[in-house]
């Protein structure tokens, strides 16, 4: 078995593997580089810039997959295998699939319905056939060498349908363990398949790809049910009910969603969510038919409605509980454009936003998000920030995921080399050898078991 670590092994970010055993190549994701992309599209001429592979490549947006066409099992690519559906994860596949045109796409069925938006959306065509496996289920892919079953086990992580790719060959189990956080009462959805990890780690995993953010965090970041509290909490300090009353996620977090509905509906508000972002993940979770709340919110995505809509919430703030995007002060999302003062609605002293997530942690992140924070305290906006749970699990939850799984050898991944080193660490307390059982790489390397 030969493993080639592509991207996600020295930032957070255009996540990819791609493992090779006799003539097949199966690749792990295909993902983005989001501050990458946002420096692009805050150049000149974003709008024919920021969809151009060439200018991708360029930025380092996507992936360095070229290392394949080096060596030579760029051909032998038989399948892309998704694990969720986060851009950091899936962004990159409209650039890229395009050069393994043999390769099917399978992912569960929210992750191939966000790929579909995303598609329809950029205007992209690819030839890949692309194929649904539901969480828990088995796929079979056919191979030169071989057919080969792959596992997608069920996991708990910050977006819906999340799972663990794990793939049998001669060679033993290859187990793609990227993203994940152990969370044993979501407030949406199962508990992780534990089970079926404990089975495998019996049966003999070669090698684990592990989420290794936050390895040198012991702290618990606590589950979906620790953010309703704090939702719950922040939704109480918001009591001026004459004022706007603004509140900001992630828009693939449909758990978040959901519970943020939950508490929008007690405020006798109508609640509108605003832009693209949520409108392409939630009509997603509506076609898979996981979207619980469908019917308590009014969906708007073109910015002629979101202005009109906006001149009626300026007239009557108190009628209305907003979500949207913006909350990484993207620009051009929607409250960018609020803060400059770039829509028919503007806040005043009082009105109400709150933040339920937490700043992504690059240079170009803090810097907006400090820059919007400073415009809207001028303008006397209440604002409640890290509202929040994030996604990744600390030490406590690694030392649990070795233990079900227990493989031979395992693969740090999801970060720089700095924050997934105490990984290195970690592993010694399971008896694991730097250089011989554990092995912290970089992008564009090839390890060989």
């Amino acid at each position: 078995m030969e493993i080639c670590t592509i991207g996600g092994f020295e930032e957070v970010g255009k996540n990819m593997t791609a493992v090779k055993t006799g003539e097949d190549v199966f690749i792990f994701d295909i993902g983005l580089h989001l501050p990458a992309v946002i420096e692009l599209q805050g150049s000149e001429n974003p709008k024919q810039q920021d969809r151009s592979e060439k200018d991708l490549r360029r930025v380092g947006a996507i992936p360095n997959d070229r290392i394949l066409d080096k060596l030579g099992w760029r051909d032998k690519v038989r399948a892309i295998i998704i694990s969720h559906a986060h851009l950091d994860h899936l962004g990159g596949i409209p650039y890229v699939a395009y050069r393994y045109p043999q390769a099917e796409i399978i992912g569960s069925p929210f992750t191939i319905s966000v790929l579909n938006s995303i598609l329809k959306d950029d205007k992209i065509n690819i030839r890949n056939k692309i194929r649904v496996a539901n969480p828990n289920s088995t796929q079979i892919i056919r191979g030169k060498s071989d057919n080969y079953k792959i596992d997608f086990i069920h996991t708990t992580h910050s977006t819906i349908q999340c799972t663990f790719p794990a793939l049998h060959t001669k060679e033993g189990i290859f187990f793609y363990g990227l993203d994940m956080k152990f969370d044993n009462y979501p407030t949406f959805g199962r508990p992780p398949n534990y089970k079926k990890m404990r089975e495998l780690g019996r049966k003999g995993v070669k090698v684990l790809v592990m989420d290794a953010l936050y390895s040198r965090t012991e702290k618990k970041p606590g589950g979906e049910m620790i953010a309703k509290h704090l939702l719950e909490e922040a939704f109480s300090k918001a009591r001026n009910k004459n004022s706007a009353l603004f509140i900001t996620t992630f828009s693939s977090h449909i758990e978040r969603l959901n519970n943020i509905v939950e508490f929008g509906r007690k405020t006798n508000r109508r609640i509108v969510f605003l832009g693209r972002s949520l409108n392409k993940y939630v009509n997603s979770a509506i076609e898979v038919r996981l979207c619980p709340f469908r019917k308590k919110i009014i969906l708007l995505k073109y910015r002629n409605q979101i202005n009109s809509f906006l001149r009626k919430v300026e007239k009557d703030r108190k009628r209305y509980l907003i979500v949207c995007t913006g909350h990484q002060a993207e620009e051009n999302s929607i409250l960018d454009r609020i803060s400059k003062g770039n829509t028919p609605f503007n806040f005043k002293p009082g009105d109400n936003l709150i933040f339920s997530s937490s700043t992504i942690p690059t240079p170009a992140n803090i810097l907006a998000r400090e820059r919007m924070d400073k415009r809207l305290r001028k303008q006397g906006v209440k604002i409640q920030t890290d509202v929040h749970v994030h996604g990744h699990g600390s030490r406590e939850d690694l030392r649990e995921h070795l233990d079900l799984v227990k493989p031979k050898h395992i693969i740090p991944a999801h970060g720089s080399i700095e924050l997934i080193s105490p990984m290195m660490e970690l592993a010694k307390e399971f008896g694991y050898k730097p250089r011989e059982t554990s092995h912290l790489t970089s992008n564009g390397q090839v390890l060989k078991f």
